[in-house]
């Protein structure tokens, strides 16, 4: 007997008794719960999401779509960044103020090759303000989810207010199950049993998240 069929066998032994008239899953579990916690306004929501990143040690910056490219050639002359991770469908304008050598998302790359880029450049499916996370979906301009865990320094574009939302269920609600979700609050960390926190365990060591409001330069509507 195989593993799968063990595991159905012990599925209908469990759900003999019950009847076939029994109420569905779906409508036996109860739904009501909040949507979102308390009344926020767009600005109040986007200063909640940058409060909760901090607080998870991520470093937050904000600006307007036209500063957006000017920002990001900074964080990454700041880190000292040469070599830059780039998704596919990443917006080339938001890289014109760097002159760091582009390495295209392959498929064909192998962990150690991405483990010598720098820095990665991404945006993001949807920000989450009360839990302060960042959700990527695989999304042409944020690539394969192997990109954004192997670098060390990971810079993430999310849209304001467009893409921020107030709570996990407002989050699901715009996302597909069946897309590769990374779920990010802040830089990697882990702790040891001393309590000891280690950083860069398991994603980047360094996480900065910008806020662009409005369009950056060169930018059309979708």
């Amino acid at each position: 007997m195989s593993s799968r069929e063990r595991i159905l066998g012990r599925v209908r032994r469990a759900l003999a008794d019950v009847p076939q008239d029994d109420t569905p899953y779906e409508q036996a579990v109860s739904r009501d719960y909040l949507r979102e916690h308390g009344e926020r306004s767009v600005e109040q929501t986007v200063d909640l999401l940058a409060e909760n990143l901090a607080d998870y040690r991520a470093v937050v910056h904000r600006c307007t779509g036209a500063e957006l490219a000017a920002v990001i050639g900074r964080l990454l002359a700041e880190r000292g960044s040469k070599t830059l991770l780039v998704p596919s469908g990443l917006d080339e304008g938001w890289l014109a103020a760097t002159d760091a050598e582009r390495v295209p998302d392959r498929a064909e790359s192998t962990p150690h090759e991405l483990d010598q880029v720098e820095s990665v450049v991404t945006g993001c499916a949807v920000a989450i303000a009360e839990t302060g996370t960042i959700v990527l979906d695989g999304s042409p301009d944020q690539g394969r989810r192997r990109i954004t865990l192997v670098p060390d320094h990971h810079i993430c574009v999310v849209r304001v207010p467009e893409q921020v939302v107030s709570s996990v269920p407002q989050a699901l609600e715009r996302l597909d199950p069946a897309r590769p979700l990374t779920w990010i609050s802040g830089p990697s960390a882990t702790s040891d049993i001393e309590l000891d926190r280690v950083e860069g365990v398991h994603g980047p060591r360094t996480l900065e998240v910008v806020l662009v409001s409005g369009r950056a330069s060169g930018e059309v509507n979708p």
